[in-house]
């Protein structure tokens, strides 16, 4: 009965998903940076942050949050705050030794905790993922739909957004390519707080509409 409704629901989450954005350049940063581990737990983090905007959505309070420009502007710069933060922190790395270089390719570096924190903190404080979630949850799924197949729906989106950026942790956790990007050393953390701060700034200008 609901497999139209579900089949919308995946199609634009895959959209959204596969665009660029903090969710992204963090997983990535963590993979390269510490390891496969680390990728995988800040993917399982950026995962997890979606129920937070579930949560609220089939509260209702996501619609109070878009209608509030304190709110929202809270919510937008505590994000905008943390990217900034993680990314002048990226931007201040320094030249390693060749031996030092060799040593930031073991994956034990990074504690699990750490790097899910970051994750689920990257996307939980998104406010654009908090306006995504408003529109899916009042525009494309049917108001009248059960909770429990809400619900549902946001179990599935909060798993398909993990597995997607355990593939991309995978991707960028590999050898070859943490190799390839370990000689670039502290360009490449310069390069992602570059990215980092950019995606804060972004964030600090957006509107409510």
């Amino acid at each position: 009965m609901y497999w139209t409704e579900f089949l919308a629901v995946a199609l634009i989450h895959l959209l959204a998903v596969a665009s660029p954005g903090p969710d992204f350049a963090i997983v990535v940063r963590e993979s390269v940076g510490h390891g496969r581990r680390a990728g995988i737990f800040s993917a399982i983090g950026v995962g997890c942050g979606i129920f937070i905007h579930v949560a609220y959505s089939l509260l209702g309070i996501g619609l109070i949050v878009s209608q509030s420009l304190v709110l929202f502007n809270a919510l937008k710069w505590l994000a905008a705050g943390y990217l900034l933060y993680i990314g002048i922190k990226a931007l201040r790395a320094k030249p390693a030794s060749p031996s030092e270089a060799e040593l930031n390719l073991d994956e034990g570096a990074r504690s699990p905790r750490a790097a899910f924190v970051a994750g689920f903190v990257t996307n939980g404080l998104n406010p654009k993922a908090t306006l995504f979630f408003l529109s899916l949850f009042t525009v494309v799924i049917n108001p009248h739909t059960p909770l429990p197949v809400q619900a549902g729906y946001g179990v599935y989106l909060a798993v398909a957004t993990a597995l997607w950026f355990c593939m991309v942790a995978q991707l960028f956790s590999h050898q070859r390519v943490r190799a390839g990007f370990a000689r670039m050393g502290h360009w490449f953390d310069r390069l992602m707080g570059t990215v980092l701060i950019g995606l804060g700034v972004k964030l600090a200008f957006t509107e409510l509409r």
